[in-house]
């Protein structure tokens, strides 16, 4: 029988995952290439043979976006498979246009193909929205069952930005194990947090293999979800945060609607900083799609080390690089800091800007007088840095989930601010999770 052909589109993730649970030993299907857009650097490589299996012995080339038309010509494509998150409605159906204008099938692939079940309960933590804040929800969690006397591991979404064959399956405990495997600053701001909070974190690229080896070491996973992607793994506590800076995109972004309409408890985070308006508008959202959900409102408080250093002085702010990217949200906990402690002003970065940090700039046109923290490999890390000893200010404000210090010397007087999550009511989390372990029977 002739093999259909396909192509999946992606970002380094969530492609991967649908390729190894579902095509990898599929004898019906050929993968011909993935594509790749989001992230930099990531594309003009190979998906190896020790991934991709014994159908695929010399691998599966990476190409870039763009050549999408020209792959499905040469190729004669049958199905093209959409695997990535954090994107309009309108977006995915352009996508779609090309892969039906070109000859080819177009394609989403949902739960029942994707998710894996675990012989451990999964809490799963999504969102509507990359920076709605899931990490720090993930974190609370995590902490939470962890101070119940319960062995945790969290499961990040895929990160693989480097040496593939490396990053099979990866498990992190010590800022020792970032080191060891080159980790980016986009990994170092996920898997941190967990680290100091004494919470084993697994990643890479072949989730079935990452959650066998974490359920050997675990009462309870927690799926620390990534932009706002589905969960790789069947939850039993399906958990998604909503974002009332961005009303109305819980019923405009893929994956995200999904996510909410899936949910069993939905976080509606920054209720303090948001207009009541807008809190309302999410939560009549909510009731139209999803009215058996349960619904908490939640704070995130900001905090810094040193805030009396910003009063009066020009302030480079330093916010989390996806957030502001892909993410569109025009400001983040660094900026709402700098403006709480009294800065004289916010500096503009975008005339120092050099390299990939500059093009960032000309790529997400919505970004204004703030510096996003990218750094997907070591030679942009380098361009942040000279982009942060370019900026003529007084203070720096790193408002990433990461110490950014830990990466790079930052000659400039620095201030460290931090947010959490607050649940508000009608219940607490602690509640919802009790509940939850008592119906897995869970000690």
């Amino acid at each position: 029988m002739q093999k259909i052909k396909v192509i999946i589109m992606g970002a380094a993730g969530r492609d991967f995952h649908n390729f190894n649970v579902y095509f990898r030993n599929n004898d019906a299907y050929e993968v011909v290439a993935f594509t790749a857009t989001q992230i930099p650097g990531i594309e003009d490589r190979n998906y190896p043979t020790e991934l991709a299996g014994p159908n695929y012995p010399r691998g599966i080339p990476i190409r870039p976006e763009e050549e999408l038309p020209k792959l499905i010509a040469e190729h004669d494509i049958d199905q093209v498979v959409f695997a990535y998150s954090d994107v309009s409605h309108e977006y995915v159906m352009h996508k779609a246009s090309v892969a039906l204008a070109n000859g080819a099938d177009f394609r989403l692939m949902g739960p029942k193909t994707t998710m894996l079940k675990s012989k451990v309960p999964v809490v799963s933590v999504c969102a509507v929205r990359t920076g709605s804040g899931k990490s720090q929800t993930s974190r609370h969690i995590a902490r939470t069952l962890k101070g119940k006397g319960l062995r945790v591991a969290a499961i990040r979404h895929p990160m693989p930005y480097g040496d593939l064959r490396k990053q099979i399956w990866q498990r992190f405990a010590s800022y020792e194990d970032l080191n060891k495997h080159q980790c980016t600053i986009e990994e170092r701001e996920e898997y941190e947090p967990h680290i100091d909070n004494g919470i084993i974190v697994y990643a890479g690229v072949d989730y079935e293999k990452i959650l066998r080896e974490a359920e050997k070491e675990s009462d309870v996973i927690v799926w620390d979800g990534g932009n706002n992607d589905l969960p790789f793994y069947k939850p039993d506590l399906n958990i998604v945060v909503a974002d009332p800076h961005r009303a109305g995109h819980e019923l405009a972004y893929h994956p995200g609607e999904t996510n909410l309409r899936m949910a069993d408890v939905i976080v509606i985070n920054k209720v303090d900083t948001a207009d009541p308006q807008k809190v309302k508008q999410v939560k009549e959202n909510i009731r139209m799609v999803n009215p058996k959900a349960t619904v908490l409102d939640a704070a995130s408080p900001v905090t810094a080390d040193k805030p009396d250093l910003i009063k009066g002085k020009r302030v480079l702010v330093i916010e989390d690089g996806p957030t502001l990217t892909h993410g569109s949200m025009p400001y983040g906990a660094g900026t709402i800091m700098a403006k709480n402690a009294g800065a004289k002003e916010i500096v503009d970065p975008r005339p120092y800007a050099v390299g990939s940090i500059k093009e960032a700039y000309r790529k997400y046109t919505h970004l204004g007088a703030l510096l996003p923290a990218l750094g997907y490999g070591e030679k942009q890390v380098a361009e942040l840095k000279e982009t942060i000893d370019r900026v003529p200010c007084d203070v720096i404000v790193i408002g990433t989930p990461i110490d950014l210090r830990r990466v790079m010397t930052i000659s400039k007087p620095t201030v460290r601010v931090n947010y959490e999550l607050k649940v508000l009511g009608p219940v607490s989390l602690e509640q919802i999770l009790d509940e939850f372990l008592k119906r897995c029977g869970v000690q």
